[in-house]
């Protein structure tokens, strides 16, 4: 057991000795009592020397290297992006005005054991603020990493977050401008890597020979990342500087670039199928800046088959410094591919087509016996290649395109239909990266699906056919036959409306009660059927909160000849007119941007808002746009009012799986169209149309969670979890022994610091079950809870939450939890400790309950706000709420009464929704029920039932009087003072109940339970 908890320093040295022995670095000691620097220029000096250069080579080598690396004009980001371009293709210098410029190579990339590996500890950095990394790695001299580790019971997100900090400026920011990765790991945990400036979120963990669980994991990736071939490979050809961000791959990524570059020198063409959200713009980018340098003849031509997919890969390779050519038509296409330069260039795919071919055939065969149109080896990458594989316009391009390697990309698996065709096309697969594999790397988030019915009915047949005689009385048969069949029945065309507004209703509610949605830290997406749908959509949210912050973007752009033949002289609008007039009032206030229309101008807005301000768009209403492509804006909740299916179902639900915070925990998929088995399809094709020998890998096998069952595992899992946190803590478990748990002797500094990792876990505990409890709370039931385990899960809930207080009181300490205070406010309130029935201004101080009780129902009616009494469903809603929030609020007091009165609350809401009760006798049974909540009391009850305590034992005892009149007298006879939480004291009250229940242990606990919750006992 001695090995057991073993410090921080344990896992260092054992660290260093890896590096010593396994990956051959020198061992540059202990330099914390030295003067340090990012470029040990003694070290360095003497590489160079070795590799012939002469002093004053190096002298202006070290000399232009560091004015790079310390230029104060620039930040960060600028300074490492200047050092890496040197470091990776060297120094231009020049001695004198007669000599010409040689250039002295920093590091030799061709032969990485040539160059001086080493690792030093303790590094000390002064200037600023003074810090000391743990290791450094240093080639040829040189810092290139830096590694952070932590013992095994302190987390990793410590190592990472002070590796972030001394990247600040008022810390060490000069010593990271020429570090290309950083490090932070444990025993416990393994390895996390990223670069400078990594947000915490992004920090990425390695995944190779999974098998291979011989050494620590930490050891194991520190072996695999660090090997000298390894490191200055990631370094080399990995390290991808993107519009201000500097990135590295992900392990997927960088297997499924070696893979491609094995292709790539063999001229073999192939598929990359990375699943949505793993990054393929990434792999893109990285393989053809890796196939221009290594290939000099080498050309990529880049093809997608959408104009908006096409300027995003422009603007992807302009953002990491490639210079791209992006041609405007077929003709421009030809001409820059029948010359050297450029060399990179994107196209839309169609501008291959040829018109007016009337024996396609034989144009094929004769574009074959001609020339090569294009000059030089040329790559062919074709974005979304599902899409584009297929048809003429493929063979069309082989054609002009002889000797071509052609890469698909595709974040889908090929389907049956689209396979042979495929093959012939790209040939097989290079690598796959499935959805499940994302899921389980934490890559992408799962996928949560849940199937919403919205109920459609006629309302009155008689008068359908009456209004429909009366309006085309001026028709004969076959004519209203005939519009019949334009308008389907008409069923659907009055109940359309009625259900958009439902729809919209729906969503409304969610982003006033879904956690993520409520803190305006998320957004969402609605599908619409069509553009007509998307306008009658935005038409209705903006008369709801959403008005100015919702948009919509379709395809449609407004033109004046949409209109010139749609006037009928009815006072009505045609369906297009109503779509002009929408769009015309949506675009009024918009001036255009420069070469921009006003409704590219409105989109561009609208998007950017909807990324960077989810607060302040909260919903974007689509139909097709925004739904593919990777820079397509992601979301949390994707509503789907339309009819999809295959590659564009699972395009568009995979908007919402991309990581975004540790309180975003999946992607919500609501469907109104009932496309569970499509949504179903769409990922089954991972399994059930793939060929597994063409995938390569394990079982590509993908399950959509159903949203309560996965639920269900989450809360057990969150309770589990904390139940395991706290079993140490020492009998009898009351709050001193929790307090010795968690925060040791609170007088001793060290004793709190040396027990913060308990502390800490308890937090994120808490706020993990606290979570999961909130996605299923009113909804225990259909998860499989029994109404005992329901109240058992609420006083456990109650209880950690009291912890949590406890332990933050006693500690002196606070968490920033800021990113999660909304969410717990908001779920807290509504699900754990419901707050009093709410207040209404015109109330003053009486709550709506009480002023039913006292003045009657239509009194309470009466001093509701206008808008409220107005309207007969608000009025309902708004008093079934107070008293719902009663039951929650009293419901361990007296669960079986509490769960009567639900019952009889639901039981009349729903009689009133199917109109089975008139709004009269709804107010009489409502108000019935609200006078039994507020007093706590049934009407029936007997007299002799004159507390509180009482009535709660005679409810939950099956309405057995005697029963209950037994038990209060023994219970106020026996129970010692301050019972409740002490083990002893409340064995003397239950060791009294065990013979009046007969001996039934279980019936004791329940009883027990009630007793504890009567404030009189």
């Amino acid at each position: 057991m001695s090995a057991i908890g073993l410090p921080e320093r344990a896992t260092q040295n054992r660290v260093i000795s890896l590096f010593k022995s396994e990956l051959g670095y020198r061992y540059l000691g202990d330099k914390s009592d030295q003067a340090n620097s990012n470029i040990e220029e003694d070290l360095l000096a003497s590489h160079l020397i070795s590799r012939g250069y002469t002093a004053d080579q190096i002298g202006r080598a070290i000399y232009f290297l560091r004015a790079e690396a310390n230029n104060p004009n620039r930040s960060l980001y600028d300074n490492n992006k200047a050092v890496y371009s040197l470091m990776r293709y060297g120094v231009d210098v020049k001695v004198d005005a007669s000599s010409v410029s040689d250039t002295v190579k920093l590091i030799d990339w061709n032969h990485p054991e040539d160059n001086d590996f080493s690792i030093a500890e303790e590094v000390t950095l002064r200037g600023n603020l003074e810090r000391r990394p743990d290791l450094v790695l240093y080639v040829n001299g040189i810092a290139v990493g830096v590694i952070e580790l932590k013992n095994s019971r302190t987390s990793i997100g410590d190592g990472i977050r002070q590796l972030l900090s001394n990247q600040r400026k008022d810390f060490n920011e000069w010593f990271f401008s020429t570090v290309q990765i950083v490090f932070a790991g444990n025993d416990s945990e393994g390895l996390r890597y990223g670069t400078i400036c990594t947000e915490e979120k992004f920090f990425l963990g390695w995944k190779e020979d999974e098998a291979d669980n011989q050494l620590f994991k930490l050891d194991k990736y520190l072996l695999k990342m660090c090997s000298k071939q390894r490191l200055l490979e990631l370094i080399h050809d990995f390290v991808l500087f993107d519009g201000g961000i500097k990135k590295l791959p992900r392990a997927h990524q960088y297997f499924g670039i070696k893979a491609a570059q094995s292709n790539v020198n063999s001229y073999k063409s192939g598929i990359i199928w990375h699943t949505q959200g793993s990054g393929k713009s990434i792999v893109m980018v990285l393989l053809a800046k890796w196939i221009l340098e290594n290939k000099p003849n080498a050309r990529i031509l880049i093809l997608t088959d959408r104009d908006e997919l096409d300027k995003q890969i422009e603007g992807v390779f302009k953002g990491s410094g490639e210079d791209i050519h992006r041609t405007n038509s077929g003709q421009d296409l030809m001409k820059q591919l029948g010359q050297a330069k450029p060399r990179l260039l994107c196209s839309l795919v169609h501008k291959f087509g040829k018109q007016g071919v009337e024996n396609f055939d034989a144009f094929i065969e004769e574009l074959k016996k001609q020339p090569p149109l294009a000059v030089g080896e040329l790559f062919v990458f074709v974005d979304e290649c599902h899409r584009t594989q297929s048809g003429k316009l493929n063979q069309l391009m082989k054609a002009m395109l002889p000797g071509a390697v052609f890469i698909g990309f595709t974040g889908t698996p090929l389907l049956k239909e689209d396979k042979a065709t495929t093959l012939e096309v790209f040939g097989g697969y290079i690598h796959t990266y499935k959805f499940d594999e994302g899921v389980e790397d934490g890559v992408v988030l799962d996928l949560i699906y849940e199937a919403r019915d919205v109920e459609q009915s006629l309302g009155s047949q008689d008068k359908v056919d009456a209004w429909f005689e009366a309006k085309t009385k001026g028709l004969n048969n076959w004519q209203k036959a005939a519009l019949r069949n334009q308008w389907g029945t008409m069923q659907n065309v009055v109940s359309s409306r009625s259900r958009m507004e439902r729809i919209v209703s729906d969503i409304v509610f969610d982003f006033g009660v879904k956690p993520r949605l409520s803190s305006e830290r998320g957004n969402a997406i609605l599908v619409a059927a069509s553009i007509y749908d998307a306008c009658k959509y935005y038409e209705l949210f903006q008369k709801t909160v959403f008005k100015g912050k919702c948009a919509v973007i379709t395809s449609y752009n407004p033109q004046a000849q949409d209109v010139t033949l749609e006037e009928t002289g009815a006072n009505s609008e045609t369906d297009k007119q109503f779509l002009y007039n929408t769009y015309t009032a949506l675009l009024k206030e918009v001036e255009p941007a420069p070469n921009k229309s006003k409704t590219e101008t409105y989109e561009d807005w609208a998007k950017n808002l909807f990324k960077d301000q989810p607060a302040n768009m909260r919903l974007l209403i689509v139909v097709d746009k925004l739904l593919t492509g990777f820079d397509a804006p992601h979301c949390t909740y994707l509503y789907i009012d339309k009819s999809m299916q295959d590659h564009g179902l699972f395009q568009a639900i995979c908007r919402t799986n991309r990581l975004d915070g540790d309180d975003k925990p999946f992607g919500y998929i609501v469907d109104y169209k009932d496309l569970f088995n499509k949504v179903q399809g769409a990922i089954s094709v991972y399994t059930s149309e793939v060929d597994h020998d063409d995938a390569g890998g394990g079982s590509p096998d993908i399950i959509l969670q159903d949203r309560l069952k996965k639920g269900r595992q989450r809360l057990d899992g969150a309770l589990e979890g904390i139940a395991l946190l706290c079993e140490p803590v020492q009998p009898p478990q009351g709050e001193l022994e929790h307090i010795h748990y968690f925060c040791g002797n609170t007088e001793k500094v060290d004793d709190l610091k040396a027990t913060e990792p308990q502390r800490v876990a308890l937090y994120q505990a808490t706020v993990a079950l606290v979570r999961a409890y909130a996605n299923i709370a009113d909804e225990m039931s259909k998860a499989g809870y029994t109404q005992t385990e329901i109240e058992k899960i609420k006083r456990e809930i109650d209880v950690y939450l009291k912890l949590r207080e406890i332990i933050r009181q006693a500690s002196g300490e606070t968490i920033d939890l800021k990113a999660y205070e909304a969410d717990m406010r908001h779920l807290i309130d509504t699900y754990i400790e419901a707050s009093e029935p709410r207040e209404i201004s015109d109330f003053g101080e009486t709550g709506l309950l009480d002023l039913i009780v006292k003045s009657g129902i239509a009194e309470a009616i009466n001093n509701l706000p206008k808008g409220i009494k107005k309207n007969s469903q608000s009025v309902a809603e708004t008093i079934a709420n107070n008293i719902r929030s009663k039951i929650i609020k009293k419901h361990l007091n007296d669960p079986a009464f509490y769960d009567k009165m639900s019952v009889l609350l639901i039981e009349v809401l729903d009689h009133l929704r199917q109109q089975q009760i008139s709004y009269e006798e709804f107010l009489k049974r409502i108000a019935d029920i609200a006078k039994q909540v507020q007093v706590g009391a049934a009407k029936d009850t007997p007299i002799a039932l004159n507390t509180a305590g009482k009535r709660a034992l005679f409810n939950n005892l099956g309405g057995n009087e005697v029963l209950a009149l037994q038990i209060d007298a023994m219970v106020k006879h026996v129970r010692p003072d301050s019972f409740r939480g002490n083990l002893a004291k409340e064995r003397v009250i239950k060791a009294a109940l065990m013979p009046i229940l007969g001996n039934d242990q279980a019936e004791v606990e329940r009883i027990f339970s009630i007793i504890v919750a009567q404030t009189e006992y």
